[in-house]
């Protein structure tokens, strides 16, 4: 029961943006980043609550050596439902209206939020990409199940401007002037990989079910360029030993 309400706690925590943010600066939490002594290595000496960091099944990880396990589909149902955008200090996140989500395992995971990382968290047999969208979904008890997209550089994507196009350029939200959908961040082709794994932000907690897409997707330069400049750093954490795990294809 621990586990699984950290888990839906971190749901919560991200969900709430800004308040999160704001809650670390005004000392009522632990800061938290991506470079130096607040870096990815540093996170386990943060907080004892940040332990998991250094577990045995955390993500990202370069997705290699793949088991073919001939997966079931995953069954996608998302309408127009990205109703605000937040800059927490971390990412770019797009908050989502319920009653969207997927279907897998016979369970229903609702969409709670997507956001972004460049480069790219996960590899695909050892590349890294300029950018990855990560779909946070959560069951009724806060189980958590993660649904991965990597972008090349190419044409520009429509569904990643209308997130982006009114994101704040220092910590804050904004409502978006039309609602979102997530379908325009997803691959025509649905075949993925699947592996258990974490959090790869803190406090890093296991036992998130990972869907990597196979497929990758394309953003213009322009539009990673207005990310990272919004940003101002890299916000990716480096991939982790994948250990005694299996990676399905």
């Amino acid at each position: 029961m621990k586990s699984t309400m950290t888990v839906l706690a971190a749901v919560v925590m991200a969900m709430s943006g800004i308040a999160h943010a704001a809650g670390e600066h005004a000392g009522h939490g632990t800061h938290w980043g991506y470079q130096g002594d607040i870096g990815p290595n540093a996170w386990t000496k943060l907080k004892p609550e940040f332990s998991a960091c250094a577990g045995k099944n955390q993500s990202p990880i370069n997705v290699a050596g793949t088991v073919d396990a001939r997966l079931p589909p995953v069954r996608f149902n998302y309408k127009a439902g990205g109703t605000e955008v937040v800059n927490n200090g971390h990412t770019i996140q797009v908050n989502y209206e319920p009653g969207n989500g997927v279907s897998m395992d016979g369970i229903q995971f609702e969409l709670k939020q997507f956001h972004f990382h460049s480069p790219s968290e996960n590899q695909i047999n050892g590349k890294s990409y300029p950018l990855e969208a990560h779909l946070v979904h959560a069951d009724k008890d806060g189980n958590l199940a993660v649904v991965s997209v990597v972008f090349d550089l190419g044409p520009a994507n429509p569904a990643v401007g209308a997130a982006w196009g009114t994101m704040p350029k220092a910590e804050g939200k904004a409502s978006l002037p039309a609602k979102v959908s997530a379908n325009g961040l997803l691959p025509a082709n649905r075949d993925y990989y699947r592996y258990n794994g974490s959090l790869t932000t803190p406090p890093c907690t296991e036992g998130v079910r990972w869907v990597v897409m196979k497929q990758p997707m394309t953003i213009s330069k322009e539009q990673l360029e207005a990310f990272k400049t919004t940003l101002g750093f890299d916000n990716n954490r480096p991939v982790q030993p994948v250990n005694a795990r299996p990676v399905l294809r």
